[in-house]
Order: C-alpha cells, then structure tokens, then sequence
C-alpha cells in the first residue's frame, strides 16, 4: 500500500509542475486533464503526509521514552506513544479507502432528468418537487444549477424537466440519485382523503467534455418549430425550438425554453453529449449498464429505490434500508444524511470486494 502512495505523491508533484508551465497552460485541453487527474489525488496525497506526519512524530515520541529516566514522564511519553499509533491505525484504515478504485467520472459535472411516472398529475407535481428539492441541494452545496429543458404539466409540476448541476463532487453526490423515486400522500386534487402512490424517475448523467464526444454536423437532423406552453399555448411566435436527431444512435433531445434559437441548440447538444458518453460508458461496462437500468426501472410502483412517505413524514431509501423522519427537510435540499449513507455503504461494499 505505502509503495502506491508514495508513486502517487511523485505523480502528483509532476503533475503540479506541469501545471505551471505556461505552454501546458496555453493548451486547454491538456491543462484540464491535468487539473482533473490532479484534483483526483489531491485528497489521498493529503492523507498521506498526514500519515507521514504522524509517523514522524511517533518516532520521536519513542526515542525521548528510551531516554527518558523522569518515571512521570516517561509514562506521559508512553501515552502520547499509544495515542499516536491509534491515530496511525486510523489514517490507515482512511488511506485503504482513498485507495479504492476511483470513480471514472470522479470530478464531473451533472446533467439531471427527472420524468413524471405513474400517477397523472401527481406524479408530475411530484416531479416539480423533486426539482425543487435538488435546487435546494445544490444551494447547499454553492453548485451552480441550470435548467436545460422542461415540459411543464397541465395542473403544475413537470412531465419532464433537465438540468445541469457544476460543483465539487456533484457527480460523486448526486449519482446516487438515478432511480424510480414513490411518494405516498393525499393529492390536493383528491377530495376524500385517500393517500395516493405516485412515481418519478431520476436519470443521472455526467456531462460531457467536448473533447470527449465529437458529434459530426453529418451525423444530427436539426428541426425548428415553434415553442408550446401547456395545453399547447404559444409561448413565442419565432421558430426558437429545436429538435436534435443523433441518425447513428436514434437519440431525440428537445429543447424550447429559451428564445433564441442559438441558445436552445446548445442546450440540446450538451444534454445529446452527455447521453452519447453515458451510452459509451455503460457499453463497455455492461454489469453497471445492467444495475442503472435496474434502478432507472420502468416508473411502475413496485420499482423504487427511495420512498416520501407525508403521512408518516418519513423517508426511505430502500439500498440500505435507512429511513429518517425529516420529509419536509429533506425535500428543502437536506440530503446529506441520505447521500453521506449512501457514500458509506459504496465505501463499505468496494472495501469487502477489495479485501483478501
């Protein structure tokens, strides 16, 4: 273990010497690289001089005890002697876990979409919740959140809305999020009191860099209609919606929010990129294209990973089967008590398949 950290420190301080080149600077494309596999060691590379740190003052806690003749003081120094080596034994067991295989899209941007499921109405209000809630979240966490596309329903909330979210570990947060999301409570549509069960999907993406996923003008069939608001009302009168094809995969991204034609265009490629590299990914790796497709689900009620339970005012996440009584918080942005759980149980998981 302690020879792979200390290959990973010497990479880490080239990397920091490439870095201030200023013909690596001039090359974006390699610079952002470096600063991505940078920022990908900057945590273990910490925890090891700590690690270094400890080590080194333990040793010299241990040299004054076999010199030391004062018996008061040498049981001081024993002490500090047995504290520090449960400190080493700590950082060890913390250095184990930043050694786990890192998470290839460590470090990425998000794009987020969250589909109305079973239950009508409700469910696209549940849906305007769930977005609400992610909002929130992503105040918490000074992310930067913007809407890409979004089809409002009838009676409010969404039949389906997308957003990007940029920040330090928003994928590593918000990944756990992609699944079948249920909610029980009393619809306000609903007169005689009866808890409903209604459903929305949440598909989380990481965002494509350009240089990762080229898409060829030949390759798109680009389509401008005019935008429509719910129930079909204008909402301009200038073909500013946009309709992208992808011809060699089939894949269909809409985007009308915006007024301009430009921006909307934008939008629809990004979010065409981050399907086109999630795609890929999930190709070569085909255990974990057969786990998101288990939690995507279809939206049916049986398939969940995370139950809204208002009479109760309880929240489930039904992988670790943690439940907490503080819906209303968690629905403001609170999630770090679900997603710190979460985080653990991956940790957990990979330390079991990782041990002997």
């Amino acid at each position: 273990m302690f020879e792979r950290l200390e290959l990973l420190k010497q990479r880490f301080d080239e990397l920091n010497n490439k870095m201030a080149d200023p013909q690596v600077m001039s090359d974006q494309k390699t610079y952002r690289e470096l600063v991505r596999e940078r920022s990908s060691l900057e945590e273990v590379v910490s925890q090891y001089d700590r690690y270094v740190e400890l080590e080194r003052q333990q040793a010299d806690a241990r040299e004054l005890l076999a010199e030391e003749k004062d018996p008061e003081m040498a049981e001081f120094l024993g002490t500090e002697v047995s504290t520090l080596e449960d400190a080493l034994s700590a950082q060890r067991e913390k250095l184990k876990v930043l050694l786990l295989p890192a998470d290839e899209m460590a470090g990425r941007d998000v794009i987020a979409e969250i589909r109305a499921g079973t239950g009508g109405d409700e469910a696209a209000l549940f849906a305007g919740d769930l977005f609400r809630m992610y909002s929130r979240y992503a105040e918490n966490h000074r992310w930067k959140l913007e809407q890409l596309s979004s089809s409002p329903s009838d009676m409010g909330g969404f039949k389906e809305i997308i957003f990007s979210v940029k920040g330090r570990d928003a994928w590593q947060r918000m990944k756990f999020e992609s699944g079948v999301h249920r909610v029980q409570r009393v619809p306000a549509t609903e007169s005689g009191g009866r808890i409903h069960t209604s459903t929305a999907t949440v598909a989380v993406l990481p965002e494509a860099d350009d240089v990762e996923v080229t898409v060829g003008p030949a390759d798109l069939k680009i389509d401008v209609f005019r935008s429509t608001g719910p129930g079909g009302q204008s909402v301009n009168t200038t073909d500013s919606a946009v309709r992208v094809t992808h011809k060699p995969s089939g894949l269909v991204v809409t985007c009308q929010d915006e007024k301009s034609q430009l921006q909307n265009k934008e939008k629809a490629l990004r979010i065409l990129k981050a399907r086109l590299l999630d795609a890929a990914r999930h190709k070569q790796q085909q255990e974990e294209a057969e786990q998101r497709r288990s939690q995507v689900g279809t939206g049916e009620r049986s398939e969940k990973i995370r139950t809204y339970n208002f009479p109760q005012g309880r929240v489930t996440d039904h992988r670790i089967g943690l439940s907490v009584h503080k819906l209303q918080q968690i629905l403001e942005g609170d999630l770090d008590d679900v997603t710190d759980a979460l985080i653990e149980d991956e940790k957990a998981r990979a330390l079991k398949g990782a041990s002997p």
